[in-house]
């Protein structure tokens, strides 16, 4: 198993910014924050799942992944009435056929966040 910390992603030291087990890539639980910061981009649930995604291409890319290898998606949201905010973000990340996905509404999230992602991908083929 390898474990990824991306220079210049924040992160709890509690975990990893991913895990690698043979080509499967498990993507930690990941917020809209300013690279470098642990503070949310402002601007709500849009701006956030925006930003998250881009943590998220950004770790993925550490990996050895980009975002068409992303086979399953978990989507938390503080709050459920934000979930067509949240998927036309979303969608912009996605254009091919989407990955598998749950969304989740009425999370309590880390620093006040709107969104949080996690996410199972495969590593490409070499």
């Amino acid at each position: 198993m390898e474990k990824i910390i991306v220079d210049g992603l924040s992160r709890l030291p509690s975990f990893s910014h991913a895990a690698i087990i043979g080509d499967t890539i498990y993507v930690s639980g990941t917020l809209g924050t300013v690279p470098g910061t642990m503070e949310l981009v402002p601007g709500g649930t849009g701006a956030q799942t925006r930003q998250t995604l881009e943590n998220i291409r950004t770790i993925l890319d550490a990996c050895g992944a980009g975002m068409d290898d992303v086979a399953k998606v978990n989507v938390y949201l503080s709050e459920i009435a934000t979930f067509t905010e949240m998927n036309e973000a979303y969608l912009d990340f996605f254009d091919k056929a989407p990955p598998a996905r749950i969304t989740v509404g009425g999370a309590d999230l880390a620093l006040g966040a709107a969104i949080e992602i996690d996410c199972i991908a495969e590593r490409a083929q070499v």
